[in-house]
């Protein structure tokens, strides 16, 4: 299926959701070799295709105030691009989050602890006093507005798309309704009155209440029956439905859910100032939550230990022995074939542009079709598998390489060989994986032992003898043995000469060497 480019720019690699503005995909940056989320906002949102073209100018001035709001909880928009083929199609560029959405945690059953849920709605209240400092205001504020990432962080999106989408320049509101969701909508919101940022704050309150309850706040059946309930009913106390919730938070909600925006609390800091003696401490051991939960991240890590570095990505299990029965792989189709060849073809072609992440990608999509089709360790399959470590090492994730590189280096051992090109190759670039991720001792000793074999199966003035003896000398001189690293860059310096001769520039590249490192050192 050929990937469709919208801007001479963006590519749409699939389509990861829906909502009622539009479809999103997970696109790529072609440019700036990133991933980036594209929303296809509805042609049904929007005027006559004459008119799509202000909208277009107008979201560009509403996404550079978006922008101003900085902060690590607002997913930044990119780009507003009219579609070339249609002139009703409007498609939003913007950063590419990996999380899931509050739905996906909502339980009427079995909801989230009290702590997280308060956390989550004190990282919203951050997220909306920077927006409304500006002001932003958001306009429709839902759990499927949240994103939760896997370290906890949560994400506020679409801010700023309510208020591009607004009825003096869409359609939505010409049959008379008004904008935003109906189940999270403030009274005012309803009566097609001033939004202000007390607005977000209601769309706040019915978002702890759902996380708190594990339901929304009013449950109309119809969409009238929704907006008479905003308007004039009152929301059951949370300790009716929840014992466990504090007085305290109880009123806190409440107050949200106030009908008069100038009855809820002044701003989202004196929200946040409230939800505080419900967070944990920094320090505080995380909670024992063998319960459900789904998966769900701790949305309290952030204020258990704040501002910590980057969590340490997991060990790469060690590679398990051969086994002693080998699955019988299928006859792969044609189909597979050629998708093999067209993602080893296109990911090269990005590879020569610079676009490693999207080159890593396009081969990844193929690897696992082709392990069921080939058999994990057939040779096409690890050419696959050896060709995306090699565009990780190249695009600078080493740390992600490496275990590859080493499974692959032991699977080449199994099926061609412990001396094969390809098994020798593979160990060369887990050494020097090992050598970029600061890891001088265990490359150093790689390298040694590599260069051994590589010797016994080729020589020691092979191009790949070669290249592991400067290696070798480089991580010498890194280590502070200038005395080791001159041995092994006069012997190379000297293979060089006869092989390339002192013109070449690796030979004179290892003669300036040689000259820095015998360098007298000041008293």
């Amino acid at each position: 299926m050929p990937v469709r480019t919208i801007a001479d720019r963006y590519e749409l690699i699939e389509e990861i959701g829906s909502g009622g503005q539009g479809t999103i995909w997970r696109g790529y940056d072609t440019v700036l070799d990133r991933e980036v989320a594209v929303k296809a906002i509805r042609p049904d949102m929007l005027l006559a295709p004459e008119h799509v073209a202000d909208l277009a100018e107008r979201f560009r001035r509403e996404a550079r105030v978006t922008a101003r709001i900085q902060h690590h909880g607002v997913p930044q928009v990119y780009d507003a691009v009219l579609d070339a083929d249609s002139a009703d199609r409007l498609y939003l560029v913007m950063q590419y989050i990996q999380g899931e959405s509050l739905r996906s945690y909502i339980d009427r059953g079995d909801p989230i602890p009290v702590t997280w849920a308060a956390a989550i709605g004190a990282q919203i209240a951050t997220v909306l006093s920077h927006a409304h400092a500006i002001p932003v205001v958001h306009r429709d504020l839902k759990p499927d507005n949240v994103l939760l990432t896997e370290d906890g962080t949560v994400k506020v999106l679409d801010f700023g798309i309510a208020a591009i989408l607004r009825r003096d320049i869409t359609r939505i509101t010409v049959t008379g309704s008004p904008l935003g969701t109906s189940r999270y909508m403030s009274p005012e919101q309803v009566n097609a009155a001033q939004v202000t940022p007390q607005s977000d704050l209601y769309g706040l309150g019915c978002v702890l209440h759902e996380l708190l309850a594990g339901k929304p706040v009013f449950d109309g059946n119809s969409q009238y029956e929704l907006w008479k309930q905003h308007i004039t009913g009152e929301p059951r106390p949370l300790r009716e439905l929840r014992s466990d919730v504090p007085p305290e938070l109880e009123t806190l909600v409440l107050g949200l859910l106030a009908k008069k925006p100038e009855d809820r609390p002044d701003d989202a800091y004196a929200v946040y100032e409230r939800l505080f003696p419900f967070l944990p401490p920094p320090g505080s051991p995380p909670l024992d939550t063998s319960r459900r939960l789904g998966g769900m991240p701790d949305p309290t890590l952030l204020y258990r230990q704040p501002n910590a570095p980057r969590r340490r990505a997991p060990r790469a299990a060690p590679v398990a022995a051969p086994p002693t029965v080998v699955d019988t792989p299928t006859a792969p189709a044609t189909e597979l074939r050629h998708a093999i060849g067209d993602a080893l073809k296109s990911s090269t072609e990005l590879l020569d542009s610079g676009r490693f992440a999207q080159a890593a990608d396009v081969v990844e999509a193929v690897l696992r079709p082709a392990a069921k089709a080939l058999g994990s360790e057939s040779p096409d399959l690890l050419v696959l598998r050896f060709h995306r470590a090699l565009i990780l090492f190249l695009g600078g994730d080493s740390r992600t390489a490496l275990p590859e590189f080493d499974a692959l280096a032991d699977a080449y051992a199994r099926t061609a060989g412990p001396l094969s090109e390809r098994a020798l190759e593979s160990r060369r670039y887990a050494a020097h994986c090992r050598a970029t991720l600061g890891q001088n001792t265990a490359a150093l000793d790689q390298f040694q032992r590599l260069l051994d074999d590589a010797t016994t199966a080729e020589s020691h003035a092979s191009e790949l003898a070669l290249d592991i003896r400067y290696s070798i000398g480089m991580l010498l001189l890194s280590a502070g043995d200038k005395d080791a690293a001159d041995n092994v860059f006069e012997s190379l310096h000297q293979d060089h000469l006869i092989i390339d001769g002192p013109n070449d520039e690796r030979t004179r590249e290892i003669a300036d060497l040689l000259t820095r490192i015998r360098m007298p050192t000041s008293p």
